[in-house]
């Protein structure tokens, strides 16, 4: 099997090298890494839609893997042009080249499509309405890989982490060394998903969907349960002070506060609790309780400075 994977230096582009590696020969590429040997001056840079496209037709995959995406939600609002440039045209295109070469797509999206009322689980079937720039493009690239009559692999996901680059959980453990205090949202709830996670899950789906076509389709994709970010930081700040890590802030001094105590250009969904029901039952799968990735992140963490 020929794989091109595209935002390979990212948290879960990263985790996906890893992963792919036993199901074939995997071009692993960035918007920053030369091309391959037929295409050496071509970059995978999302911000030149056609070059990518050409990246493509050079590499003649059987499966593409898109892990690249513009995810600053926050700059998004006044940065829309770029934003969609990067999460919807370019997939887009590569969706069109997709369905000509007869290859498989895959791409990952996110909960920010809904709107985040009520306190249900979504399934895929659910009614979508963004709330932010960010959300708007990701649904657009749903749609157009949907429309291009490709065979694909959407997986939509939520508070995704890992243990390469910046995510909450070192956020928290930063500040907790640092403060007497900290406030922490507690009326936003979803399922903290790892990287590994989805890269492995990816894997197993691919290789299922290359034996069974039938398969192709839209899924959601996160740890099983859910939490706030209040409780999760709780839990990341508690197990770090239990495994000797330097924490300043007190117990009872991590204090639950509602979302409208920060003000941020982009809004944010309050529930972001995906269904993972038509995954489990299609690809056979059991997804593992969100507390259990992040101890294990926190553990391959422990004993390496919190940047």
């Amino acid at each position: 099997m020929n794989i091109l994977l595209l935002g390979c230096n990212g948290q879960v582009g990263w985790a996906l090298q890893r992963a792919l590696t036993p199901l074939g020969i995997v071009t692993a590429l960035s918007h920053d890494t030369p091309g391959p040997v037929q295409c050496p001056d071509l970059r995978a840079d999302f911000a030149h839609p056609q070059d990518v496209a050409a990246l493509v037709r050079a590499v003649q995959p059987d499966v593409i893997v898109n892990a690249a995406a513009y995810t600053a939600v926050d700059k998004a609002e006044t940065d829309e042009d770029r934003a969609r440039l990067v999460n919807a045209s370019t997939p887009a295109l590569l969706a069109q080249e997709v369905a000509r070469s007869g290859a498989l797509f895959v791409h990952y999206s996110t909960d920010y499509v809904f709107d985040g009322s009520g306190e249900a689980p979504r399934d895929e079937q659910s009614s979508t309405a963004p709330l932010n720039v960010y959300g708007q493009t990701k649904l657009e690239a749903e749609q157009a890989i949907q429309a291009s009559g490709c065979r694909h692999l959407i997986f939509r996901t939520s508070w995704v982490y890992g243990t390469r680059g910046q995510n909450f959980a070192k956020t928290m453990l930063r500040l907790a060394a640092e403060r007497d205090q900290l406030q922490v949202i507690h009326d936003q709830v979803g399922a903290p998903t790892g990287a590994d996670l989805l890269a492995d899950v990816t894997a197993h789906a691919i290789r299922a969907t290359s034996r069974d076509k039938a398969l192709s389709g839209l899924y959601h994709l996160v740890a099983s349960g859910h939490t706030t970010w209040h409780d999760y930081a709780c839990l990341v700040i508690e197990w770090a002070r239990a495994h000797g890590w330097p924490v300043r802030v007190a117990t009872d001094a991590i204090r639950a506060v509602p979302t409208s105590a920060y003000q941020t250009p982009a809004r944010r969904p309050l529930n972001s609790r995906l269904e993972t029901a038509k995954i489990c039952d299609a690809f056979e799968l059991v997804l593992p309780p969100w507390q259990q990735g992040v101890e294990r992140m926190l553990a391959e963490l422990h004993g390496n400075p919190v940047k």
